[in-house]
């Protein structure tokens, strides 16, 4: 396996849609362009190939896994081409545009799981109906996944390409210098089925720590990994706004902050610089991840770190990354791009994703395949991560998504959490803040 694979960051929304429009524009147009010399108008009965263009989101990892060869090969009559903008936070907004316009899509459409309620709440008159589709099979896919590209009017507008069920990393050198257990089964029994384990274990870390180091990377880090893993988090199941009295809400907070209070953070703030140095010098014993993190760890951390990190189970298994193709009912493809899109989807291409760039399946289905279960990570002492995070993912809930949980997120986050981790804020303080920058961004 190859531990090669975008990351997700957290969801920031910081350029305009405008800004893009030019840029993205330009790219559809050339891709008309492309479609009528193969096909006599992109999509319909002359000679020529019918091109069929995806517009995603940084390295998605369906092009360089070889699947649209392998497409193009089953199918002599379809080219494809990916249009690729680096940064979701640029492509997305931009994506938003052109929906509203009904003017310059790709015939498929990526779409990132922060994201995806927007669209299903708001746009599902925009995207086809992909549940309907010949070949795809809902009882294929994970039924928290399927339920997160699906409208309240039982529109499926999205199929799940990859998730992130979360485990965590820790350093088997550091554990064993503070007396604690390194097997992964063992450090998976310290914390099973409860946070505030988590927290005691770090406590025991703590008093026995190696020089320099902490028991965990960052509080805003234990916060999204304990929101990520309960029923409900800024939105009901019906879809109302609920994060102020939310359980789940506050139990990560708390945590987060005790976290902090206990000295046992290094106060980092993750996909920083300074985060990833850390990371290279071993400075923090454990860290929430999802299978695409482990690529991540072992780019930080280079040859120093192989053997020395492993994976365990973690408190309670959440999500953390994955993402949608979606097909736009203004294309001029939608039925060609519907094939691909279920085809792209399917069990046995999602398992051959993982494969070449640990991207964890959307599909169960895909589980019992070998690539997935007989998966292991060499960097990580040979961990079987197949069976790991097939099993984290099986038990993730089913967490209603709303369309703004990815401002909720940042604010709690960096308006409040971040403040009580590296600054020393009254955890109350922090909270009123956050919640006053929340809301007014929700005003907005």
């Amino acid at each position: 396996m190859r531990y090669r694979t975008r990351t997700y960051r957290k969801v920031t929304v910081l350029a305009a849609a405008t800004a893009l429009a030019g840029g993205l524009l330009a790219g559809c147009a050339e891709d008309k362009e492309d479609s009528g010399a193969s096909s006599g108008g992109g999509g319909g009965g002359g000679k020529g190939k019918t091109t069929l263009t995806i517009g995603v989101f940084g390295a998605f990892g369906l092009q360089e896994a070889g699947l649209y060869k392998e497409y193009e090969k089953l199918h002599p009559d379809i080219s494809i081409k990916q249009n690729s903008v680096q940064r979701n936070e640029n492509y997305w907004p931009a994506l938003l545009t052109h929906l509203s316009s009904g003017s310059g899509l790709s015939d498929i459409q990526a779409v990132e799981v922060g994201n995806i309620a927007e669209l299903t709440t708001s746009h599902a008159d925009k995207l086809v109906d992909l549940g309907k589709a010949d070949g795809v099979d809902k009882n294929d896919f994970l039924d928290w996944k399927w339920r997160q590209g699906t409208s309240k009017g039982g529109k499926t507008i999205g199929l799940g390409t990859d998730i992130g069920p979360t485990g965590i990393c820790y350093r088997k050198d550091l554990f064993e210098k503070a007396g604690l257990p390194t097997d992964r089964e063992e450090v998976g029994k310290l914390w099973a089925g409860d946070w505030q384990k988590y927290l005691a274990v770090g406590k025991r870390y703590q008093k026995k720590a190696p020089d320099g180091t902490s028991f965990v990377d960052g509080a805003t880090g234990v916060m999204a990994a304990v929101h990520a893993s309960g029923k409900e988090k800024f939105y009901d199941k019906n879809g109302e706004l609920i994060y102020k009295d939310s359980p789940t809400v506050k139990e990560g907070w708390d945590i987060a902050a005790q976290f902090a209070e206990a000295g046992l953070s290094a106060k980092l703030q993750q996909f920083q610089p300074s985060w990833d140095q850390a990371i290279s010098n071993g400075s923090f014993a454990t860290l929430t991840c999802p299978p695409w993190m482990l690529g991540y760890i072992k780019d930080k951390a280079g040859d120093k770190g192989k053997d020395k990190w492993d994976v365990a189970a973690a408190p309670k298994p959440g999500n953390w990354g994955g993402s949608f193709l979606t097909v736009p009912e203004a294309g001029k493809n939608k039925e060609e791009a519907t094939k691909l899109a279920a085809w792209l989807t399917e069990p046995e291409q999602l398992a051959k994703l993982f494969d070449e760039r640990a991207s964890f399946p959307s599909a169960d289905a895909a589980y019992a395949l070998p690539e997935v279960k007989d998966a292991k990570n060499p960097y990580f002492g040979g961990a079987p991560v197949g069976k790991i995070f097939s099993k984290a993912a099986e038990g993730v809930p089913v967490q209603p998504i709303g369309p703004k949980d990815g401002i909720i997120s940042q604010y709690l986050a960096d308006t409040g959490m971040l403040g009580v981790d590296q600054k020393g804020t009254a955890p109350d303080e922090a909270w009123d803040k956050a919640v006053k920058t929340i809301d007014n961004a929700l005003d907005q």
